[in-house]
């Protein structure tokens, strides 16, 4: 795994993944306090989160333009 982060092609790749990816989870996690689902259960659970993203997506949409409040 190591030697395909390390090529050309996988610091490419892993440069993108932390400028796209990363800033979700960290601001679901620390922003949110969200560090355990507090539902039991696969789809409870699934439902929490998709409840997060979604307030997460609606977050940017205000903070960056998009739809007047």
């Amino acid at each position: 795994m190591k030697h395909r982060v390390d090529s050309d092609a996988g610091k490419q790749i892993y440069s993108h993944r932390m400028s796209v990816v990363e800033p979700v989870f960290g601001n679901i996690g620390t922003a949110k306090k969200l560090n355990r689902f507090s539902l039991r259960g696969k789809a409870k659970v699934q439902g929490q989160w998709q409840l997060y993203c979604m307030v997460h997506n609606i977050e940017k949409v205000l903070n960056y333009g998009g739809i007047a409040a």
